[in-house]
C-alpha cells in the first residue's frame, strides 16, 4: 500500500531509533540530514548519483554566449543542478530573457544563485505542469525561442511540448547524471533490514536504489519524494511505500514522520 500525507507539524521525535539512508550529499544531504536528527533519526548519508561535465560541451558554450547575447526570449530550468552548471560557467542571461523554473526549489537555486525568476508554475511542480501554465503565462505569444538545458538522461517532455505548441526550441544537455557505488557496509545494513527508510529523491536515485539494493526488504520503508519519482520508481520495479504531497525535502521529511507517528 502507498501511503500519502499532507504536511503536519510535530513537535515530539516521532523518528526516535529509525536509521534513514539520505541519497545526495552536500549542502542538500546536510540540511535533510539536520532535519531528520532533530526528528530524532539516525541519518545515514550515503550518495548514490553526482553529476559530470556534458559530454558535448561546445555546444553549451556555444548556447550560454547566445544567452548571453540575448538570442533567446526564454530560458527554461528544470534542476537545481543545472543552476550550479550556470554558476560554474558563470553564464549571464540577457535583460530581455526571462527564465522559467521548474518548481520552488529550482527557484530558489537560481535566487540564491544570482538570477531572477520570471515563472515558477503554481500548481504543479513539475515539466508538465510548466506545460500545462505556459500560454497563459506567455499570453499565447508564438513563436518564441526557448533555451531549455537539461541533463543527459531527462525526458524531453518540456522540449517536445513547447515546440508542439509552435516555439523554437534548443534543448542543450548540461549536465550527466551518474551513479555512485555505495560503502558494501551500508550496502550491507540494508540487506539485513537494519535501515528502517529510504529516501528516494528522483528517477536517478530509484535506479541506483534498484541496483544497488534491490530487492530493499519488505520492512524496509521505501519513501519517494513525490508522484513524479514515486512513478519512475514504480516503473523501475522498486517498491514505493510512501509519497509526499509535495516534491521537497520538507514534505517527505514530514511525510516520514507522520508515518511514523501511525505505526
Amino acid at each position: 500500500m502507498t501511503w500519502r500525507y499532507k504536511t503536519l507539524s510535530n513537535p515530539t521525535k516521532p523518528l526516535a531509533g529509525w536509521r534513514v539512508l539520505v541519497p545526495r550529499g552536500g549542502p542538500w544531504g546536510d540540511h535533510v540530514a539536520a532535519d531528520l536528527r532533530s526528528r530524532g533519526a539516525q541519518p545515514i548519508v550515503a550518495p548514490m548519483i553526482n553529476f559530470a561535465a556534458t559530454d558535448n560541451a561546445p555546444a553549451l558554450d556555444a548556447a550560454l554566449a547566445r544567452l548571453a547575447d540575448g538570442d533567446f526570449d526564454w530560458m527554461t530550468i528544470t534542476s537545481a543542478t543545472t543552476v550550479d552548471v550556470l554558476s560554474s560557467h558563470r553564464a549571464v542571461v540577457a535583460p530581455g530573457t526571462r527564465i522559467a523554473a521548474v518548481g520552488e526549489t529550482t527557484a530558489a537555486a537560481l535566487i540564491a544563485a544570482g538570477y531572477r525568476v520570471d515563472l515558477v508554475p503554481a500548481e504543479d511542480n513539475s515539466a508538465r505542469g510548466l506545460l500545462a501554465e505556459w500560454e497563459a503565462a506567455t499570453q499565447g505569444v508564438v513563436p518564441l525561442r526557448i533555451l531549455t538545458l537539461r541533463s543527459e538522461i531527462a525526458k524531453p517532455l518540456l522540449t517536445e511540448g513547447l515546440r508542439r505548441i509552435g516555439h523554437e526550441v534548443e534543448s542543450v544537455v548540461a549536465y550527466r547524471t551518474i551513479g555512485v557505488p555505495v560503502d558494501p557496509r551500508v550496502v550491507a545494513d540494508v540487506a539485513a533490514g537494519k535501515v528502517q527508510a529510504l529516501l528516494v529523491t528522483s528517477g536517478s536515485v530509484a535506479e541506483q536504489v534498484q541496483e544497488q539494493f534491490g530487492p530493499v526488504p519488505e520492512t524496509t520503508l521505501v519513501a519517494c519524494i513525490g508522484p513524479r519519482t514515486a512513478k519512475d520508481a514504480a516503473a523501475l520495479g522498486l517498491r514505493v511505500d510512501l509519497v509526499a504531497e509535495a516534491p521537497s525535502a520538507e514534505a517527505l521529511i514530514e511525510a516520514l514522520s507522520h508515518f511514523a507517528e501511525l505505526r
